[in-house]
């Protein structure tokens, strides 16, 4: 089993003794492994005959990375199942009673990273943002808010 830094204990409580655990959880700026290695840390599981289970937090296809992490397996023919949980962008809003769409207000919602490539400079259109009218959901931006703020 992989797990990420946002796997609870809870969940990780449920996992049988016996079983092979890796972490490969990330903080801002604080990766245990890197991205290609926990790639890697799958493909490497697999091709040795064993099932591996890959634990994140929230939506692995939202912001998660869960399609890098696929790009190696499908090169290698290596099956694999998918179980999404809720990402974090409707299930915290969700859960404090605010809606991300309301006929009577807005009509689209918008899932924004604040997260980008240290080397990289932001690929949003922050104008056609503004002109959607729609509700805007930042994720990971706290470190990026003055950024995000002034795109």
């Amino acid at each position: 089993m992989v797990y990420d830094a946002l796997v609870s204990g809870g969940v990780l409580g449920l996992i049988p003794e016996g079983a092979k655990r890796i972490f490969a959880g990330k903080r801002s700026g604080n990766h245990f492994l890197r991205q290609e290695e926990t790639n890697k840390v799958l493909l490497e599981e697999a091709l040795e005959g064993r099932r591996v289970v890959r634990l994140k937090g929230g939506d692995p296809f939202v912001f998660g990375r869960g399609g890098e992490e696929l790009e190696l397996l499908v090169e290698h023919g290596i099956p694999f199942e998918i179980v999404p949980g809720i990402t974090s962008a409707f299930a915290v809003p969700a859960y404090n009673g605010i809606p991300v769409t309301h006929r009577d207000f807005c009509s689209s919602v918008h899932l924004i990273t604040g997260h980008r490539r240290a080397d990289h400079s932001y690929d949003i259109d922050f104008d056609a943002l503004v002109r959607t009218r729609g509700t805007l959901i930042f994720l990971m931006g706290i470190a990026a808010l003055p950024d995000l703020m002034n795109g």
